[in-house]
């Protein structure tokens, strides 16, 4: 493998993806604005969050090719950060990718990164139990169809990859397995928190119990059961069937003395249960450090985007796998009405409703 120059500030992220700088909630009208981060090809974007009630920032990376083919589409990758500085490993980030896009490694996308963490605290990729922080929401809901809105992207789960590192592992496990309908593919890097009670510290971390509590409250409101909803383990379990259907590819690389291993581990062992096809590197030597993860993954390290780009996502409408959108898919959402995480729950909610069935008779015809 060709590898691209790194260093150890790429994608700053603190030991199991928890920042020790937490402080009280936010206000509504707090700004979740970051100061622009200044490289090549790079823009800072804001919009504004109807869910936050705020406006909030983001960076792109536009590929060369974007502004020498004026009329193609792109897909886009979406980059999320862990719980430290939501701007710091942005610069290298975007080396790292434009320099693969520059070889040949990979082909030209946009680079997304959103900013996960607002002024006081991180939001862990998560809509908080409080309403406070609807996180998810604003990536899912806002976000994304304002880059497809700005940009000439292939606005669809064909042209669309989520990847994060520590907390952005974890939440782009979560925001990607439950809307197999939104994303080709996922990449989980030293993802964490993923043990099943938050509480159970990993061996190894030095997160304070006080600051550990807290962030527990801010986000999941001490609630065992929502953090469990919320985790990457029962969403992979309530969706695995749409999952498989979706052809979505799955990454999990973590390093084998990272704190978080035994929990990715269980979770590979989890979705191997399931019959969820997936990949899990397990990276011989390296802790929770972004860069070293990335090196230690070999070829799949380019691969992977590769062949998620270049592999037919089946449309998750196309419920039979047929082929083509059509009355048999709408009979199938039909038979299927209710509470549950299917192949007919096309939209990822939870049940198989009316949306689902917008969602066919829009896709009706052959899949392209």
């Amino acid at each position: 493998m060709r590898r691209l120059s790194s260093n150890s500030s790429f994608l700053v992220a603190p030991s199991l993806g928890i920042s020790l700088a937490l402080a009280p909630a936010p206000e509504a009208s707090a700004q979740w604005t970051t100061p622009p981060v200044t490289a090549p090809g790079l823009q800072y974007r804001t919009f504004w969050s109807p869910s936050l009630q705020a406006t909030v920032s983001f960076h792109v990376f536009l590929p060369t090719a974007y502004n020498t083919n004026p009329t193609a589409s792109f897909p886009t990758l979406y980059w999320l950060h862990g719980s430290g500085s939501p701007t710091a490993g942005i610069p290298q980030a975007r080396t790292w990718f434009a320099n693969a896009m520059d070889q040949g490694l990979i082909p030209p996308m946009l680079v997304v990164f959103p900013n996960g963490k607002g002024p006081l605290n991180p939001s862990m990729w998560c809509n908080s139990k409080n309403g406070a922080v609807p996180m998810e929401t604003v990536v899912i809901d806002e976000l994304i169809p304002h880059v497809d809105a700005s940009f000439r992207t292939i606005a669809s789960r064909r042209g669309r990859i989520v990847e994060g590192f520590s907390m952005g592992g974890s939440g782009g496990g979560r925001l990607a397995l439950r809307r197999p309908d939104l994303f080709a593919a996922v990449s989980m890097l030293g993802a964490g928190p993923m043990q099943l009670d938050f509480m159970d510290a990993p061996d190894g971390t030095d997160v304070p119990l006080k600051q550990r509590k807290l962030l527990y409250e801010l986000v999941w409101g001490s609630d065992p059961a929502y953090y469990l909803a919320q985790h990457p383990w029962t969403i992979a379990t309530q969706r695995a069937e749409a999952l498989i259907a979706s052809c979505m590819k799955i990454r999990i690389g973590i390093g084998t003395v990272d704190e978080m291993y035994p929990a990715n581990q269980e979770f590979h062992e989890h979705l191997l249960s399931l019959a969820v096809p997936h990949q899990f590197i397990a990276v011989a030597g390296v802790g929770h450090d972004p860069v070293p993860t990335l090196q230690g993954l070999g070829p799949d390290t380019w691969n992977f985007y590769v062949e998620a780009l270049a592999t037919p996502c089946r449309d998750t409408a196309d419920v039979d796998c047929s082929g083509a959108v059509d009355a048999i898919d709408l009979a199938a959402v039909l038979a299927a009405w209710g509470i549950g995480g299917g192949a007919a729950d096309v939209n990822g909610s939870g049940s198989i409703d009316g949306a689902d069935i917008a969602a066919v008779l829009s896709a009706w015809g052959p899949v392209p």
